[in-house]
């Protein structure tokens, strides 16, 4: 399997050098949005996670469907959010996007709640796991009848049904999230954590998926911060949270849908746990946790020190890693100069039976 490497794009809230200070000159635009995606896309990064929230800043479906087009190699995950789309509609949408990409589409799929909805963690999941079970069942059967708990469909899939299905990639890890995964997903993705609890996260998945007769892929989505010595790398870490006022970081955090989720318990959990500089273990710092609600720490160091961090979690299993850092245009040129070239020969999109 060719290893993943992966960015992220700035569709939420926009982005910024120090958390917690705006930057207006990366605002959650359309053509900041163009900027970073066309160039990680010249760069030789294999895919760009476009995330969604209710928040100020761009609809990831509609940045797919407009730079898609404009990129070159690189594959674009668009975030959908489930409970915002007619699986019947979204599966003919996939596809027509998946058309014009020349197949460079792959979709997150995002167990949330929708702007003021509220749900039990139990109708969540069962939710997506219908969802995902309905978009499969249009890409691929003959005729879809289905008398389920969120949706009724008796239809024909004419309209709807591919030979190239865009992959989905989900995570989430309560034992809802780790159950729909192992039985819809192509990909499972999860924050970083240390190697052995993604290890052993990793292994739960792959026994939950193997009892439906299927395998997985794994990610690993997580912040990078690399320069050319350990102690530029530190203090580069240092500076990103110097400006960041405590109210300000708690309400940031506050403000995502899932600030109250399992795996952003697992994150504080982690910051917890870190020293006095965050560093939860080697190269693994989590001080960016205290302004996101999302992944909360970040690969740390010189490109000796990313490189093998990076390769202490494929050797447990992680096929794809979808990076990001402060501010993303700068960082990700940082990445592809100093690490992405220790990869040569490695990276490429994955495949999915």
């Amino acid at each position: 399997m060719p290893l993943e490497l992966s960015w992220f794009a700035p569709s939420c809230h926009g982005d910024t050098a120090r958390l917690g200070v705006a930057d207006p000159r990366r605002r959650a635009t359309f053509a900041y949005n163009r900027h970073v995606i066309g160039l990680v896309d010249r760069l030789g990064y294999r895919n760009v996670l476009i995330p969604s929230s209710y928040v100020p800043g761009m609809d990831p479906w509609t940045l797919a469907a407009a730079l898609g087009p404009l990129t070159g190699t690189t594959r674009l995950l668009p975030a959908v959010r489930v409970g915002e789309f007619d699986p019947p509609m979204f599966a003919r949408a996939a596809k027509s996007l998946q058309q014009v990409m020349d197949g460079r589409l792959t979709v997150n799929i995002i167990s949330s709640e929708l702007a003021g909805e509220s749900l039990s963690s139990e109708q969540r999941y069962a939710r997506t796991a219908e969802a995902m079970a309905l978009l499969r069942a249009f890409w691929s059967d003959e005729h879809v009848h289905h008398e389920g708990r969120w949706w009724r469909y008796d239809l024909p899939t004419t309209p709807t049904r591919t030979r190239t299905p865009p992959p989905l990639y989900f995570g989430g890890t309560s034992p809802a999230a780790r159950d729909v995964a192992a039985r819809y997903a192509d990909c499972y993705l999860m924050w970083v954590e240390g190697v052995e609890a993604i290890a052993a996260l990793a292994g739960d998945l792959r026994a939950r998926a193997a009892a439906h007769g299927r395998t997985l892929a794994f990610g690993l989505r997580t912040h990078v911060i690399v320069r050319p010595t350990e102690a530029e790398a530190r203090r580069a870490a240092a500076a990103l949270i110097s400006e960041l006022d405590p109210e300000v970081g708690r309400r940031l955090k506050e403000s995502a849908h899932d600030h109250r989720s399992e795996g952003v318990r697992r994150q504080d959990a982690l910051r917890a746990a870190a020293d006095g500089d965050g560093f939860v273990e080697p190269s693994l710092w989590t001080g960016i946790g205290v302004a996101r609600s999302g992944v909360g720490a970040a690969i740390v160091g010189d490109p000796d020190q990313v490189e093998a961090k990076l390769r202490a979690y494929q050797a447990v299993g992680i096929e794809s890693f979808i990076l990001s850092g402060y501010p993303l245009d700068d960082e990700a040129e940082r990445f592809a100069e100093l690490v992405l070239p220790r990869f040569a020969g490695e990276v490429g999109v994955l495949t999915f039976p």
